[in-house]
């Protein structure tokens, strides 16, 4: 799993089957420190996460088409949870 931030939204209005149920998003992959560590990505939004929010981002196809019940699902990059906060040795570090 990825932690990663949104920073921006995927207009298109028509989908393959797979992508119907989501929202495309735009994340960039953060340290827990939140700060950007790589290039951005596309990921399909499964968990109603919006611009700034951190988010845990799944990037393996066979736990995806587990997610999406779908064998077929034509996914790369799955947003799976909306994070909070991050808590390393017993301390508390928010990241949005």
């Amino acid at each position: 799993m990825i932690l990663a931030k949104v920073i921006g939204n995927v207009v298109a209005p028509i989908k393959t089957k797979s992508h119907e149920n989501g929202k495309i998003l735009v994340v960039r992959p953060i340290d827990l420190k939140g700060q950007f560590t790589d290039a951005s990505i596309i990921a399909l939004d499964v968990s109603r996460a919006g611009i700034g929010d951190c988010v845990l981002v799944i990037r393996e196809g066979n736990s995806i088409r587990g997610i999406m019940n779908d064998d077929n699902a034509a996914v790369d990059a799955l947003i799976v949870g909306v994070v909070d906060y991050v808590e390393v040795d017993g301390k508390q570090t928010e990241l949005s």
